[in-house]
């Protein structure tokens, strides 16, 4: 006869432990872990290109739209906006779910954004194109998570610096591609579009044919209202960031929205401490390896937009049209397309072959020496211009300043991942990752902003008619310097709050 069960069994538990998160088996051939980083490599590729790809063609859409800046800006903002809302819920679900299916469905809004895109004649419709492209900044936390789950620990460092590099080859492709696309007497925006849906293509192919069966993942139920609470405060945050120059730094609008951010994140933190199967570990997310990190992200981001706008802005003055002014000359007059290829093209090479370097001195001397190294070749890079003044710089001195500052965004993009794979267990690495991924963001962001209002603050008057603003030397004297200490911050943040020691171990990083 079966034993009945006692009277006063305890009751099954409400909210189980999450099951035991087992990575798939590593992948034995060096051919397949080849074709695994050069896949996950287009999909960061991807990603950079889907956040800065409308950057160029601004004017052209205004023009052709008959919008207003404001209104055409939301090109931007939409992509910023929907990638802070995006990427840590994916990042989440592919610690749950499984790296491969949620990579699938990234790639899958990519491409509808995209096509939408590609054939919208109407703002509405290329803001809601350009809100499903923000999704793709999640493939770069699931890329290095995939990386962590298949590739041996040797391997490690230089595949996430080869992925990590991507990014930058992604930000100077939009750049420069997107420029020389809309050069010509029948300029069309739709082509740069046409080119994201292609790579987005790409991005799924490479996908579906080189990434393995993810493994089962943690399981468990998605944290709904701390994913909805984190997205409010990303979005309270970053708005008025990015519209504080239309809105007014001082005005109401601006200053509610910061309030309100952190008022929201406050709420997010008191909902994650409470929850059973939280969005994001608020231990974890403490950690000095992950806090330190994403520090260092938010400066990567600075350094980034410094180097994107403030170079862009710099050789596109017309030295002719200064001259004429009673200043000293200075810029170079280069086009939307020389500016991208004959300028920002070479640093976003060195940045590239720095991620491969920086991947190799990972292993040798560790991420917080590579780091450092990284910040003060970037202090270099932008010191030097600071100091020189733009009046007696050439074109050789812009291009070698900013390829030292490459240097320093390789090098943190090989270092950042490895103080994430050190500091965080695999069942933890998407969400740490994509955490990371939104500093950057905000830092990029924030960089952009303070770019954007130095250079507007101060212009030059007795300019030709038709030449336009033209900031005032000394602007971009103030830009180089805010570069050169968000360079020297990364250092400063790599030698102390992630100095040699201060990383963890896997085996003892928080559950």
């Amino acid at each position: 006869m079966p034993s009945m069960p006692p009277a006063h069994a305890p009751p099954r538990p409400r909210n189980p432990e999450p099951a035991a998160y087992a990575p798939a088996p590593q992948i034995p051939s060096r051919a397949r872990m080849v074709g695994l980083t050069l896949a996950l490599g287009l999909c960061a590729t991807a990603a950079s290109t889907m956040q800065s790809l409308a950057v160029p063609i601004l004017p052209l859409v205004q023009e052709e739209l008959g919008t207003s800046a404001v209104d055409t800006g939301w090109l931007t903002t939409a992509t910023l906006l929907a990638a802070a809302i995006s990427t840590p819920l994916f990042s989440r679900l592919g610690d749950q779910h499984g790296r491969r299916p949620v990579l699938l469905a990234v790639t899958l809004l990519t491409l509808a954004g995209s096509l939408l895109a590609s054939v919208s004649d109407t703002l509405p419709l290329l803001i809601t194109g350009r809100a499903l492209q923000g999704t793709a900044t999640a493939l770069f936390p699931l890329a290095l998570s995939v990386l962590r789950d298949q590739l041996p620990p040797a391997r490690l460092p230089v595949a996430s610096g080869f992925v990590s590099g991507m990014l930058m080859l992604g930000y100077g492709n939009a750049l420069a591609v997107g420029g020389l696309l809309t050069q010509g007497p029948d300029p069309d925006y739709h082509r740069v579009f046409w080119l994201a849906a292609a790579l987005a293509t790409g991005a799924l192919l490479a996908v579906l044919l080189a990434v393995p069966r993810s493994a089962a993942g943690t399981g468990g139920r998605t944290d709904g209202l701390g994913a909805l609470t984190l997205g409010a405060a990303l979005v309270l945050l970053l708005l008025p960031v990015t519209q504080g120059g239309n809105w007014g730094w001082t005005s109401a609008p601006t200053l509610g929205c910061l309030l309100a951010a952190a008022a929201t994140a406050a709420l997010w933190v008191r909902i994650e401490r409470r929850v059973p199967e939280p969005m994001v570990d608020m231990r974890m997310f403490v950690l000095r390896p992950v806090l330190f990190t994403n520090i260092a992200a938010v400066l990567l981001g600075i350094t980034m937009f410094t180097l994107f706008v403030g170079f862009s802005a710099l050789v596109r003055v017309p030295r002719e049209a200064v001259e004429s002014a009673g200043a000293d000359g200075f810029g170079f007059g280069a086009s939307i397309a020389g500016a991208g290829v004959g300028y920002l093209l070479p640093c976003t090479l060195a940045a590239l072959a720095a991620a491969q370097l920086g991947g190799l001195l990972v292993r040798r001397v560790g991420p917080s020496a590579t780091l450092a190294t990284g910040g003060f070749c970037g202090v270099a890079g932008y010191g030097w211009l600071a100091l020189a003044g733009t009046s007696s710089t050439v074109p050789a001195q812009v291009v070698v300043a900013g390829m030292c500052v490459g240097v320093a965004i390789g090098f943190a993009f090989a270092s950042l991942p490895a103080f994430i794979n050190n500091g965080v267990r695999p069942e933890q690495s998407g969400i740490a990752n994509g955490m990371n991924s939104i500093s950057r963001s905000v830092g990029s962001s924030v960089g952009s902003a303070a770019v954007t209002s130095l250079l507007a603050s101060r212009t030059l008057t007795g300019l030709p008619e038709g030449t336009g603003d033209v900031p005032a030397e000394g602007q971009f004297t103030a830009v180089f310097a805010l570069g050169a200490l968000a360079c020297l911050g990364s250092a400063v943040v790599a030698l102390t709050g992630l100095g040699p020691g201060r990383v963890r171990a896997r085996d003892e990083a928080v559950s």
